[in-house]
């Protein structure tokens, strides 16, 4: 039988019948994995892999300890590239 001539018997069937056998389904999917297989790794622990082969990170001026000033001279260097320097005095 194909899956064609099953769908085709399961249109047949009234929308009750149709929820039930498709939570049937569902509960053969999980009884159907192998008890040894392996089970994917939690989200973090991926996340930690992938950083672990990133190379270190480039700090920018790093000598402003201060995070208020440091993200003020950031703005000001993206101004400064985007706008130019006009000459103008701070």
């Amino acid at each position: 039988m194909t899956v064609a001539e099953v769908l085709k018997q399961a249109n047949a069937l009234t929308p009750a019948e149709r929820k039930e056998l498709v939570i049937m389904l569902v509960e053969t999917l999980d009884v159907a994995q192998p008890e040894n297989s392996e089970q994917p790794a939690h989200w973090g622990q991926a996340l930690n892999a992938l950083l672990d082969t990133l190379e270190p990170v480039e700090f920018v001026d790093p000598e402003i300890t201060d995070p208020v000033e440091w993200v003020k001279a950031q703005r000001e260097k993206e101004r400064k590239h985007r706008l130019g320097d006009w000459g103008e005095e701070e």
